[in-house]
């Protein structure tokens, strides 16, 4: 069984942002939307302070709380781990939003672009009317990894079948790939550091990781 999650090694993470940009130009959403966001963030006391760098967004949970309390069915969960959105089906009632303690799902009820009503041409490369008025999130590039995957790509190995922000992660603080796979990237980042996962307590099961050192944050 295949098992798709992301990891977030918070020790390498510098807050470029390049994640984010390269989420916002592969997904064209509007502004005001980050379904992959870095939190800038202070930890310690003074004068021992620092800054640390989380990204974040979209878990792809165990149990998302998100698909429980979707009344149209549009928001499933594939075999493989990937939270999905069925555009056609979501009535944009906005149930998912107030039950996803990530903050991670976005409603745009009309197009909205960077300079006025008026689309840049990279932006109408990629408006897409069937995501105004509906739920929207991080995907973790799910059409990218299924043709990749088709074309005999390694999702986390090849950069046609890996998410954008992490293929564009200039620090290699994202990493992504199969944890059920015990030769995997991912695999071998769990079991040889120390992680956590963001609110597990609310029983969601992220597939999201973050690593760190003990007593760093």
């Amino acid at each position: 069984m295949t098992r798709y999650v992301m990891i977030a090694d918070l020790r390498r993470c510098v807050g470029c942002q390049t994640c984010t940009a390269a989420c916002k130009e592969t997904n064209g959403t509007p502004p005001g939307v980050q379904w992959r966001r870095v939190l800038d963030l202070e930890a310690g006391e003074y004068p021992e302070v620092s800054r640390v760098f989380v990204p974040t967004g979209c878990q792809h949970c165990d149990e998302p709380p998100c698909m429980e309390v979707c009344p149209s069915t549009a928001t499933g969960k594939r075999k493989d781990g990937i939270v999905t959105i069925d555009y056609d089906l979501c009535i944009g009632c906005g149930y998912c939003a107030i039950s996803c303690p990530y903050e991670a799902r976005y409603k745009v009820d009309e197009a909205d672009f960077a300079y006025g009503r008026a689309a840049v041409a990279s932006e109408q490369a990629r408006f897409d009317p069937a995501k105004i008025g509906v739920a929207t999130k991080c995907t973790f590039c799910v059409d990218r990894i299924d043709v990749g995957v088709k074309a005999g790509k390694v999702p986390g190995v090849d950069p046609e079948a890996t998410p954008a922000c992490v293929n564009s992660c200039l620090s290699g603080a994202l990493r992504f790939g199969d944890i059920e796979d015990p030769d995997s990237a991912v695999s071998r980042l769990v079991a040889e550091n120390q992680w956590f996962r963001m609110h597990e307590d609310e029983g969601t099961g992220p597939g999201f990781y973050y690593l760190w050192d003990k007593g760093a944050l």
